[in-house]
């Protein structure tokens, strides 16, 4: 009678499947209750701010909490979403203070009225919440790199409601080229566990209707080829005004507690210029107002500006939802431009802004799918493929690695930080 050996091919397969998921289990219940809890409370702060917009004066002072909440949990050097990439193919350590510095640095910039997201907090904790889980669980170095990515994917779609995309996305951004395919069963395991919790604890993602989608042919095949070249664009100006912030602040103001203050200040005054709050928060209802065909020209780029101006100052949240405010926004301005519909053009910007920046384009397919459905898929493919060739080695991340070329078939395994000047660390920034 065959008995089981895991020392055999067979037995090998069997033991790593029942040890992943049994410890993703474990993760994606961790991470999705606590992704809960954070997306329970930004949308509390969120709703707070929005009906006592006055709160925004507090901005400088929401700051100066952050910098010491930091301080306290022994987070002042924390590098943010990079330190989480860099723990994947290095030996950098995700401190355990990660988490619930991000949790409340988060609130404290949403209350006030800071731009940023959610969804890059959600990465940095649920990689904290995978590293914990693993020391704890006594696994070596390479396990816990995997539950790190599987903590990843269970708070990214316990606020994002994108199991799917949530999953690949902790495997595909760490090293563009290469997908780390030991963390594929742990992180769909974690991502669908994750999500899974949130909506059972009413915690529901946001949706949008795509409306109208004609049928693809030359036509709207040009048109979308020349809207995902102009996102190429937008992207790589994202990512410049992004890092360069970074830089100038540094430069003018070392201090991070004095950085922090001014970037309040500068915001206040930015919503005083705008007179609106439209471009504070992570901009959702921005997204909301593109898919009824409402926006004004210029949006995409106050939305740029407010959040480089917040995130590069040291407030904390992410730049994921942000990225596809500006991607929103740009499509839905094209779309007014070209008379073509606002639904299917904001929602084409926001997947070409994505890949723009992230440089994931097989996460950014599926995000596309999971959030708008199948019927625009000719459009999204096209638009993602241009973007994410013509965008360069941009990237949010200045840790995020290029393992190959994106333009040969050719092994360069370079930082995105060796390609863009205002990336190279000659300079320490908020989230370096």
């Amino acid at each position: 009678m065959y008995q089981f050996d895991k020392n055999t091919p067979l037995g090998k397969n069997l033991h790593y499947f029942v040890k992943w998921s049994a410890i993703s289990v474990i993760i994606g219940l961790v991470t999705g209750l606590v992704g809960t809890a954070f997306g329970h409370a930004v949308l509390w702060v969120s709703a707070y701010f929005r009906s006592h917009p006055w709160t925004i004066l507090f901005l400088p002072v929401c700051g100066l909490l952050i910098t010491g909440v930091y301080h306290l949990l022994k987070e002042d050097k924390n590098r943010g979403t990079n330190m989480v990439i860099e723990s994947i193919y290095s030996g950098t350590e995700i401190t355990f203070g990660t988490a619930p510095a991000v949790f409340i640095g988060t609130l404290l910039t949403h209350i006030a009225g800071g731009s940023s997201g959610r969804e890059g907090a959600a990465l940095q904790m649920g990689g904290s919440i995978g590293n914990q889980i693993g020391k704890a669980l006594r696994l070596d170095e390479k396990d816990i790199k995997i539950a790190v990515m599987c903590g990843m994917s269970g708070a990214f779609a316990a606020l994002f409601g994108t199991p799917v995309a949530a999953a690949v996305f902790s495997m595909e951004v760490i090293s563009i080229g290469v997908m780390y395919y030991a963390a594929l069963v742990p992180c769909i395991f974690s991502s669908f566990l994750g999500a899974a919790v949130a909506k059972h604890l009413g915690l529901h993602p946001e949706a949008f209707s795509i409306g109208a989608v004609p049928e693809f042919g030359l036509k709207m095949g040009v048109l979308i080829v020349i809207l995902g070249i102009l996102c190429a664009l937008v992207a790589e100006l994202f990512c410049i005004v992004l890092h360069g912030a970074g830089h100038l602040y540094v430069k003018h103001f070392p201090s991070p507690a004095k950085r922090i203050a001014i970037g309040g200040l500068l915001v206040i005054v930015l919503t005083l210029v705008t007179r609106n709050i439209d471009y504070n928060g992570s901009g959702i209802r921005l997204i909301e107002k593109c898919f009824e065909g409402e926006v004004d020209y210029t949006a995409f780029l106050w939305k740029i500006l407010f959040t480089a101006v917040t995130l590069e100052a040291g407030f904390k949240g992410g730049e994921i939802v942000p990225t596809l405010t500006i991607g929103a926004t740009f499509g839905c301005t094209f779309a007014m431009l070209t008379g073509q519909p606002h639904g299917l053009m904001a929602a084409s910007g926001m997947l070409a802004l994505f890949v723009g920046v992230t440089n994931c384009p097989i996460t950014t397919l599926l995000l596309g799918l999971e959030l708008f459905g199948y019927s625009a898929m000719p459009y999204f493919v096209v638009i993602i493929a241009v973007s994410f060739t013509l965008s360069g080695y941009y990237s949010l991340y200045s840790s995020q690695k290029f393992v190959y070329s994106k333009t040969k078939t050719e092994y360069i395994n370079r930082k995105t930080n060796d390609f863009i000047p205002y990336q190279r660390k000659n300079f320490t920034s908020p989230e370096e």
